[in-house]
């Protein structure tokens, strides 16, 4: 391994939630004097009481464009910001609609779902919003029915990304091949070119056989380094790095702490790593997907 180099370009977390009850600005001054120098900012739903209406959705979509200014102003951040459904809650909204008033309850959920998707875009159309996320569909076992409204809306929501000329950041399952020619396979039917398809919480094989021109967003923790070393040669247009952070005072530093992309970067250095694809990781494949950072 090389020794006593340090990374001196940008640092971007790709996946990086805040929380007015969490850390909020400390946790974003930890990344920066870490190294970092841009976040992703993905809005994080209140799972207890998600919103019922599209007034609703606006409003805590507001509240997150809020941080991202907040971020800008007090710590001097690069922040993107990425507005959406995320599929626990859709899922969760369906199974308990769907029991209290039948039909009408599934067909409330979908409805719920689809202004959630308009309200993101009207924040996307202002400027405001640089992609539609974390969306897709749940990731541990549920009913038939539900799986397969999730795919219906997930592509539903690909056709949209497509005439929109967005990204969408995907919240999925898992399993590495299955999932990504899956995706794949949707994209290609929505229309949508596959790389716009960010699959957050992305396993560390960033081979093109595995993902199919979908771009991963890796899951930057222990043990990846050395798998997405041992893929990279193979990579067909870059990878991004996140640390999923919840902001959740409850679960301290998950899922990985504030401060870990950077500390990563300086070691995939280290381990050899070109630094044409960190150049990819933190400036150039984000720029392709969201546009420019917002300082």
């Amino acid at each position: 391994m090389q020794e006593s180099v340090k990374w001196t370009g940008p640092i971007l977390d790709n996946h990086f939630h805040l929380n007015r009850n969490g850390r909020f600005l400390e946790a974003a001054r930890d990344f920066k004097h870490a190294g970092g120098t841009d976040i992703v900012l993905v809005h994080c739903p209140d799972f207890s009481a998600p919103p019922t209406t599209k007034k609703g959705h606006s409003e805590t979509y507001a509240n997150t464009v809020k941080m991202a200014e907040e971020v800008r102003k007090e710590v001097e951040l690069g922040v993107r910001v990425v507005l959406g459904p995320h599929p626990a809650a859709f899922a969760h909204q369906f199974t308990a609609w769907l029991e209290e008033s039948g039909e009408h309850g599934a067909e409330r959920a979908v409805e719920n779902y689809r202004e959630s998707i308009d309200a993101a875009l009207d924040f996307v159309h202002e400027g405001k919003a640089h992609a539609i996320g974390e969306v897709g569909r749940p990731h541990w076992p549920v009913s038939e029915d539900i799986w397969e409204l999730s795919n219906t809306l997930l592509l539903e929501t690909m056709h949209m990304a497509h005439q929109e000329g967005i990204a969408l950041q995907l919240h999925v399952e898992g399993e590495l091949e299955t999932t990504y020619r899956d995706l794949a396979s949707m994209a290609e039917k929505a229309g949508l070119e596959k790389n716009r398809l960010v699959r957050h919480y992305a396993p560390a094989n960033v081979s093109k056989e595995i993902t199919q021109g979908i771009t991963p967003s890796v899951l930057i923790g222990k043990g990846a380094i050395e798998e997405l070393m041992s893929s990279v040669e193979s990579c067909s247009h870059g990878f991004l790095l996140e640390t999923d952070y919840m902001d959740d005072l409850r679960r301290p530093g998950a899922v990985l702490g504030p401060k870990t992309v950077p500390k990563r970067t300086n070691q995939l250095l280290e381990a050899g790593l070109d630094e044409e694809y960190l150049w990819k990781a933190h400036r150039d494949l984000a720029e392709e997907l969201y546009g420019p950072s917002v300082y």
